[in-house]
Formats: structure tokens, C-alpha cells, sequence
């Protein structure tokens, strides 16, 4: 099992985090792992994207054209990479802030309202996490209790008060992803 992903948007919206935790995960599974960020020079509010191998087996290069999946997160990015997943691929974006949805007919297109929902819970931050949930629905690529392992690598120990919350974030999206297109 190899899994090729980009997750891309604006800085701020915890990108980079999302790619990280996903990252440690697939480390503390004993999985081989390369992560390597993208961001302008203007961070939040720029554009931000990285990319994440999680294979069984060694990984020849962390340079990638083609993706297996993209989770994107506005418009610019959904631009940039929809072309970029491969034929039977995922794609999975937030509509929030998306004028021109995805068009292509041979990749799976799913949905996921987290902007609406971390708003919602009135938890902004969490925000990454439910995109995160579910991409796991969709691809279990790591157990759950190597994300909570993941999530304490990755936070400072200051914010392991939030796992639970990140958790639960991840638990809601796995429920609020929907289809768009599907072959």
C-alpha cells in the first residue's frame, strides 16, 4: 500500500498541521513516510500545500506530480491540483469559498463542510481535523490510536489539553463527508 497526497490551501488553515499529524501517524504505524511542506513567504493568508507519502514500503522519491488524493481547501488550490489527481483518484474539498467546483468525471469528488462545522462548534481551530476525519472514512490508511499518537507528536505538550477536542473533530468529520461525484 502506497498512498500519494496533497493537501493544499490557504496558510492558516492548518495545512501543514494536518499533513504533519497525518505524517506522525503513519510513523508511529511503523509505515514509511516522507512530508514535505510548500507555503510563500506570506504563510497565513498565502497559499500553503503539502505533500504526504504513507507506503509499506520504502519510498524512492518524495517529489510527486500525480496524487492519489488531494484534499484541497479553496479555490486556488482546487485550480492548481484537480488535474493533478490520478484517473480513479480522490478528491476531497471544503465548498466553502469555491466558485468553480471540480469538474473532472473519471476521480472521485467527495464534499466536506467543515468551515460551517467548526464554526458551528465554535472551535475554529478543529477545522483541519474534521477535514481530516474524513479523508480517514474514506482511506483508513492509519489506525485511530496511532492519530492520537500522531496528534501528541505533533502538538506541543502545552495543547495536549486539545487532543480530545481534535479527536472528537476528527470522529464528527468522518460523518459530514458526502459524495459529489463518484464512478
Amino acid at each position: 500500500m502506497t498512498e500519494e497526497i496533497i493537501i493544499a490551501g490557504f496558510g492558516g488553515q492548518g495545512v501543514l498541521s494536518m499533513g504533519k499529524i497525518l505524517a506522525y501517524s503513519g510513523v508511529m504505524q511503523d509505515k514509511e513516510v516522507s512530508w514535505m511542506p510548500s507555503y510563500g513567504p506570506e504563510m497565513r493568508g498565502g497559499t500553503a500545500n503539502v505533500s504526504v507519502i504513507i507506503s509499506d514500503e520504502r519510498i524512492s522519491s518524495p517529489i510527486i506530480n500525480q496524487f492519489d488524493t488531494a484534499i484541497i481547501l479553496n479555490q486556488q488550490s482546487l485550480d492548481k491540483f484537480e488535474n493533478s489527481v490520478k484517473p480513479g483518484g480522490l478528491l476531497i474539498y471544503d465548498p466553502n469559498g469555491i466558485t468553480h467546483h471540480p469538474t473532472r468525471k473519471d476521480i472521485n469528488i467527495y464534499q466536506i463542510e467543515a468551515t460551517a462545522k467548526a464554526q458551528e462548534l465554535g472551535i475554529a481551530k478543529v477545522f483541519n481535523m474534521v477535514v481530516l476525519g474524513g479523508f480517514l472514512k474514506l482511506k483508513p490508511i492509519v489506525a485511530p490510536e496511532f492519530i492520537h499518537k500522531g496528534l501528541e507528536k505533533s502538538l506541543p505538550e502545552r495543547h495536549h489539553k486539545l487532543i480530545p477536542d481534535n479527536e472528537a473533530a476528527i470522529e464528527t468529520g468522518k460523518g459530514l463527508i458526502k459524495p459529489y461525484h463518484t464512478l
